[in-house]
């Protein structure tokens, strides 16, 4: 009797390797930066108090937290155990009430239909299959209902960042880059007929650090893609990766005393499912 195998398509493996990249890294570390991101989409979206509101791929539980700030009735899934664990911690320290969940965007544990509200804040841009993720935000949000997306965008410093990095280390064959998010006319594209009433507009987060060197080793040393892409080479490539963040922080600086302070560009789109 013999066994048949399934061999993993491009797509599940690139999303086996992403997790294992975000996984990597401490990623609480620099969760810090995209506070700002979240209270803007929330209030781009507007969730009502009451509103049942999905956060996908929540990280350490940002946006989600701050709609059950807003008395909303909330849900945030994303598929780094150790974040959720941060998000269920954070929540408990607020006493607020979020229904924090290990899943994955692209394929949600969730009824057609079920939110009122559908969220990501530079979360499910980074998805393996982009499609499949933008079906699954229209499948589980109610006719009527929200849905709301903040993505870094491609000339944005972490659209530069992320193409530098690879430059480095080439991504894999069936990875799309994740600043297409950054681009409404993408966003539409992905998210289809299934929606309407489409809008846009950019905005930029102010970050801060003690110098450009500061803010690469720190991103070396705790953002996923960075920190993957680093330990993935050689003392000689990890130096000249080194070198070109280093760079790009110096010419996206205006802080003039020698500190690194720089606006971040994202894209926020509303939708409204049909």
């Amino acid at each position: 009797m013999t066994t048949s195998q399934t061999v993993p398509s491009a797509l599940e493996t690139l999303k086996h390797k992403q997790q294992q990249i975000w996984s990597s890294g401490d990623y609480n570390k620099i969760a810090r930066i995209t506070v700002p991101i979240a209270r803007e989409l929330i209030e781009s979206a507007e969730p009502r108090p009451g509103a049942r509101v999905l956060d996908v791929a929540t990280g350490t539980g940002h946006v989600a937290l701050e709609a059950a700030r807003m008395a909303c009735v909330v849900t945030g899934i994303d598929y780094v155990p150790a974040w959720v664990d941060v998000a269920h911690r954070r929540a408990e320290a607020e006493g607020l009430e979020v229904d924090f969940q290990v899943a994955d965007a692209e394929q949600l544990p969730f009824d057609d239909d079920s939110f009122d509200t559908v969220l990501s804040a530079i979360g499910v841009m980074f998805t393996a299959d982009h499609h499949r993720a933008a079906a699954e935000l229209v499948r589980v949000c109610r006719p009527g209902g929200r849905i709301g997306l903040a993505s870094w965008t491609p000339t944005g410093f972490v659209g530069q960042m992320l193409k530098a990095v690879g430059q480095h280390v080439p991504p894999p064959p069936a990875a799309q880059p994740p600043t297409r998010w950054g681009t409404e006319e993408v966003v539409a594209e992905l998210l289809g007929d299934g929606v309407h009433d489409i809008a846009s507009y950019t905005a930029s987060v102010t970050e801060r650090f003690a110098s450009p060197e500061a803010f690469t080793d720190i991103f070396l040393t705790h953002y996923g893609p960075t920190f993957a892409a680093a330990r993935s080479l050689d003392d000689e490539g990890r130096a000249a990766l080194q070198s070109d963040l280093t760079r790009l922080a110096h010419q996206a600086n205006r802080a003039p005393d020698g500190s690194f302070v720089s606006d971040w560009d994202y894209l926020v789109v509303t939708a409204e499912k049909r």
